[in-house]
């Protein structure tokens, strides 16, 4: 299982998940295909998995045009069939349509009728398969109440299995809850994520280093915080993404997945592990609220660029 990393946006990531034998092809969270993140450096650098001959590929995409995704899978060589979308903000999905039109027969999944696109709708527990890939649907809501996050694992493989998390679970925080209630929210994070096996974990969005930050602020006596926050800012410095993440790894740094913790729980005033959640994500909220937010002049034009907005006709 080959898996190639795509930012685009101001920080989203896209995935392009690739079953090596069959060379079939599927892609996860395709947003606004009309611009990639520019990111200095060679068009592909190669990280290696740990313990594994295998490897992942983080690409760098300067100067994107319509439909860098596809330059991509005619560059492997591979059959785009599927796409698989976690939740359905504009941001991970807006892509679907566009794609859907230039790939006849694409088949969209999901398990939120808002998704655009949407050819079929998921529901939790179900299993899919591409090839030798595997692919368990887990519904996580919180950001979102049909929020679905994708566990893959691969016959006869050295690979690890992975656990595509979109905007439920980043490294070392988590989204924004916006629709659910944090009762919700804590079992999908603690109960349905965090029992997953201790391997990769592929998000949706470049927040690492503003949420270890956070954790940080969190448990300042955290030694595994200081140590990952160090790593960031040097990642930060040489404009790399830092996905992947482990699960086992955020079990230590990631204080939304350790809300039973005692220094979480001193931090938050709670004890009961939905209202120190939901401390947490308050507390969160006001301190990237304090960090410089963008304008509204700025937000304009970033959506003008990704394609959101026209420009008015002139008269």
């Amino acid at each position: 299982m080959k898996v190639k990393v795509i930012p685009v946006l101001e920080d989203n990531y896209m995935y392009l998940v690739i079953e090596e034998h069959t060379r079939e092809a599927v892609a996860v969270d395709v947003a606004v295909p009309k611009r990639a993140r520019p990111l200095p450096g060679a068009l592909c650098t190669r990280a290696w998995r740990p313990n594994t001959g295998s490897h992942l590929d983080h690409l760098h995409l300067p100067n994107s045009h319509p439909f860098q995704l596809l330059e991509i899978v005619g560059r492997e060589g591979v059959s785009l069939t599927t796409v698989l979308t976690t939740h359905h903000h504009w941001d991970h999905a807006r892509g679907n349509t566009e794609l859907a039109r230039l790939l006849p027969g694409l088949v969209v999944l999901g398990a939120d009728e808002r998704i655009c696109a949407l050819t079929r709708r998921l529901v939790h527990g179900e299993e899919l398969r591409f090839g030798a890939i595997h692919v368990r649907c887990l519904l996580t809501p919180g950001h979102t109440s049909g929020h679905m996050s994708y566990f893959l694992w691969e016959d006869e493989c050295l690979d690890p299995p992975a656990v595509f998390s979109g905007d439920a679970l980043s490294v070392a925080g988590c989204g924004s809850r916006l629709e659910t209630t944090a009762q919700q929210m804590y079992h999908s994070l603690v109960e349905t994520l965090g029992t997953l096996p201790p391997e990769t974990v592929f998000c949706g969005h470049e927040h690492t280093l503003g949420n270890l930050e956070f954790a940080q602020k969190v448990e300042p006596c955290n030694n595994h915080v200081k140590a990952k926050l160090s790593w960031a800012k040097k990642r930060d410095e040489d404009d790399v993404p830092m996905v992947p993440s482990t699960l086992g790894e955020e079990l230590l740094y990631n204080p939304f997945l350790r809300v039973a913790e005692e220094p979480v729980r001193k931090f938050t005033g709670k004890v009961a592990p939905a209202e120190v959640l939901e401390v947490l994500c308050r507390e969160r909220a006001s301190f990237e609220r304090a960090a410089e937010p963008l304008q509204p002049q700025a937000q304009a034009l970033l959506a003008l660029q990704w394609g959101l907005l026209s420009m008015p006709r002139p008269k």
